[in-house]
């Protein structure tokens, strides 16, 4: 039987999970694509190259994002949240973003070559040096969530 997720089951959600989807729309195009990210019980944050979601993003800051946790067909949760895309430019912000993704992110990771390829870097201070890193929030609207379990 389809339920509802509670508000707390929500946040659950968006917490325990590491990858979730977002979708854009620009141009008559619509874009889902998986993203690294974490979830501080306000926003989501990510972090990315530039590209065909950040390019869209920008003309169209209107996104949706989505997680879910699947045991079996009978058997799943799913959460889904609109909200507003922002890129984050100032530095510190950047930082501190950046460190939180990586403490998320770096315990599932299976070696260090990976970081480089995530856009990770050795020091914080790295950050808009070395690489050119984007990193945005969404600023979350309106949440959902559903679930079935038998």
């Amino acid at each position: 039987m389809l339920r509802e997720l509670k508000d707390t089951q929500i946040d659950a959600l968006l917490k325990d999970q590491l990858i979730g989807r977002i979708g854009c729309h620009a141009a008559g195009i619509t874009y889902i694509v998986p993203v690294n990210y974490v979830y501080d019980g306000i926003n989501i944050y990510c972090h990315s190259a530039k590209g065909m979601k950040i390019d869209m993003m920008r003309k169209n800051p209107q996104v949706c994002f989505e997680v879910d946790h699947i045991k079996d067909i009978t058997n799943w949760e799913s959460v889904i949240a609109w909200g507003t895309f922002e890129e984050i430019t100032d530095m510190t912000e950047k930082q501190v973003v950046l460190q939180k993704l990586i403490d998320r992110i770096t315990p599932y990771m299976i070696d260090d070559s990976v970081t480089r390829e995530h856009g990770f870097v050795d020091e914080e201070t790295d950050i808009g040096t070395t690489v050119e890193l984007i990193m945005y929030k969404i600023i979350i609207s309106k949440k959902t969530g559903r679930f079935e379990n038998r």
